[in-house]
């Protein structure tokens, strides 16, 4: 974990910038396909003008959205949007032309910026008073809020797809589920279309969005201004609910497990995952069904389960292993780099269910000998203070798995280096001798409609395999 001590940059940087302007956003279309760009505008005459592209498929119809939703849909995905480019000087000042707020959505989205931020603000040493970091405005000239639609939806789901082990069991328990499940996938790359082929699903069974960010932005990240963490979960909410609509399905199933409730940095609020929490969803849900539109029903699939059940059932999915891929480091060449934290979480939960010799074949090598990743196994496991700042399981659950890897493989074989160094600690002491079955531990806390929570519990994992 690397904190830069950008305080005085902050508060430079606010004093220079001191408003954003969410200006418009514009909807046009071509050959059917949907093209959105919304305008930002920050003090010193910046501009930005991120964009969307949805294509037209034989499902997705741009014109089977009333106009309203549409308008609320692609303002909300502005307002999410912005975020992005808030970060890069914190304005404290946030006015709001295209449509009119009151003050429970300035509250709800005030609370977003809050908690989504608190990575960024941590590992850039900004400290943040709830009641002044931000103020959002409507502008006196702006139109008034759009309201609430109704829309008559089927019964289908759309399922985002990232490549990793999560969206692929919920791929596999739900593609027969529904009438329609519709694969979505935001800027594409090899590892999410591969996963989706060998879910059964054909290139033009998948919905694609894609997203380009304004280049402005890129280039004061280039000149030194602020940079980091932004809660990109609650931007894929907001479109999947275009998606939704423009499909005309009513359910949007995440992948989110019950892991991702937990904080990053212990006895904070200061969570990577916070708009994959329980509490993000639980507020999501709550928001759209009042300003947005009641019909749909957004939830995480996986909430009621852990990463070491997830990673128990994907074990069990042979086809996708040699084409999944979970790093970010490596994500734009679609490759394990196999010298990050990610990676090496992924391996560690896999562990008791694919033997080392499997699961080097996946990775190209066996990451548990590699002593340069020292760092991030102890900080998996709570031999560190911190977790990493990414994507992963909670300690207990890495510690587990590490226990029964341990008696599965290690009791006699020559031990790698990273099993040496934990069976050396005193997680190793505890958790062997008193650690919890996972596998049959189900949280209570989460969303899953009732048509497919009897879908998800029929897998429960029961033993290790």
């Amino acid at each position: 974990m690397s904190i830069n001590d950008h305080s005085q940059l902050y508060k430079e940087l606010r004093c220079k910038h001191p408003e954003l302007v969410y200006e418009n956003y514009t909807i046009n279309y071509k050959r059917d396909d949907l093209f959105i760009e919304f305008l930002f505008t920050m003090t010193g005459d910046i501009e930005f003008r991120p964009s969307l592209h949805i294509p037209a498929t034989t499902f997705f119809r741009p014109e089977n959205i009333p106009e309203n939703l549409l308008r609320n849909l692609v303002f909300h995905i502005g307002m999410i949007e912005l975020i992005s480019y808030w970060k890069t000087a914190c304005p404290p000042k946030i006015i709001i032309k295209p449509h009119k707020l009151n003050e429970e959505q300035i509250e709800w989205w005030k609370n977003l910026y809050y908690n989504g931020m608190g990575e960024f603000f941590f590992l850039n040493n900004i400290a943040v008073d709830y009641n002044s970091f931000l103020n959002l405005y409507n502008s006196k000239n702006g139109a008034e809020g759009v309201g609430s639609s109704r829309i008559d939806l089927s019964d289908g789901i759309i399922i985002p797809v990232g490549g990793g082990k999560d969206s692929v069991v919920t791929l596999e328990l739900l593609k027969n589920h529904c009438p329609s499940s519709i694969p979505l996938v935001i800027n594409h790359r090899l590892a999410t279309l591969q996963t989706i082929e060998c879910a059964g699903f054909k290139p033009e069974d998948v919905l694609v969005i894609n997203r380009e960010l304004d280049k402005t932005m890129l280039d004061l990240n280039e000149k030194g201004y602020l940079n980091g963490h932004t809660p990109f979960s609650a931007l894929l909410a907001f479109v999947t609910l275009l998606a939704s609509a423009g499909s005309k399905v009513k359910y949007v199933a995440l992948s989110n497990e019950s892991s991702a409730n937990d904080a990053t940095i212990p006895g904070t609020n200061i969570n990577h995952q916070y708009s994959k929490s329980y509490e993000f969803e639980k507020d999501f849900r709550n928001y759209v069904a009042k300003y947005i539109c009641p019909e749909m029903e957004y939830f995480s699939f996986l909430r009621p389960f852990n990463e070491l059940q997830i990673a128990a059932l994907f074990a069990g999915y042979r086809k996708y292993h040699r084409v999944f891929k979970s790093c970010n480091a490596g994500s734009k060449s679609d490759i394990w780099c196999c010298n990050c934290s990610k990676c090496l979480f992924v391996f560690i939960i896999l562990l008791p269910f694919l033997d080392p010799g499997e699961l080097k074949k996946i990775f190209g090598e066996n990451l548990l000998e590699k002593p340069g990743l020292k760092k991030y196994f102890d900080e998996l496991t709570g031999i560190s203070e911190y977790k990493p700042f990414e994507c992963v399981g909670t300690v207990e659950e890495v510690n587990v798995a590490l226990c029964i890897a341990i008696e599965k493989y290690y009791d006699i074989q020559e031990k790698p280096v990273l099993i040496k160094h934990y069976m050396e600690s005193e997680k190793y002491n505890h958790y062997f001798n008193s650690r919890t079955d996972l596998l049959s531990t189900v949280s209570s806390k989460h969303f899953v409609p009732e048509r497919f929570i009897g879908r998800l519990m029929d897998n429960l994992p029961t033993e290790h395999r």
